[in-house]
């Protein structure tokens, strides 16, 4: 049966980042990643402009019965085929992608220690925290460069409902954590920690 390690944290707090670095100390062989970004229900039904208004930080946003039954698939060993979710076009993308289970399975978005059920197959919890006035910059740099948003566009994304979503629903999250990480673009050990907590997973 695979380890499920669960990273959460703000849109733009530095999960990829944190990731980024465990990944270089984990042998590839041993660890397979999934966003949670990618388990966006699907809106391809309604036109761009309804899309672009849905609240994507929102629980209801995410389809959990599909996420959940697939996470506790590839706990028990089975190869899934995920869906692939299209930032530039809010909506699901027409292609999917298969999914081998491996040791370590990390779970990585917004919403990784939110829904009970997900929270109850993690083996360990991370959560990564950032504050507010970076978790904007880094947003910002991201959605254009990445996601083709304007700024005026990203702006008032983050002000209407990233931060009030943040405020209510994801930072209450870090209580669940096993593990917190501070991650405001310097280096830390915390990072060191969290790898050696993950090696030590392997070996047991």
């Amino acid at each position: 049966m695979s380890k499920i390690i669960l990273i959460g944290g703000g849109s733009a707090s530095g999960k990829t980042f944190v990731l980024k670095k465990v990944l270089e100390k984990i042998p590839a062989e041993k660890i397979t990643v999934v966003s949670i970004d990618d388990y966006y229900k699907d809106f391809s039904v309604l036109p761009i402009e309804e899309r672009a208004k849905i609240n994507f930080d929102h629980p209801k946003a995410f389809d959990w019965k599909l996420m959940n039954e697939q996470i506790k698939a590839l706990k028990n060993g089975q190869t899934i085929e995920k869906p692939i979710y299209d930032f530039t076009i809010h909506g699901r993308s027409p292609k999917t992608e298969v999914v081998e289970p491996k040791e370590l399975i990390v779970i990585e978005g917004i919403m990784a220690l939110v829904n009970k059920d997900l929270r109850a197959m993690g083996d360990l919890k991370v959560y990564i925290n950032c504050s507010r006035e970076r978790r904007l910059v880094r947003r910002i740099d991201r959605d254009q460069k990445e996601r083709g948003r304007t700024y005026e566009s990203i702006i008032e994304q983050y002000f209407s409902t990233v931060l009030p979503m943040y405020e209510e629903i994801i930072a209450p999250s870090q209580y669940y954590a096993d593990l917190i990480i501070n991650n405001e673009g310097y280096n830390n050990r915390s990072i060191d920690v969290l790898v050696s907590v993950i090696q030590n997973m392997l070996e047991e």
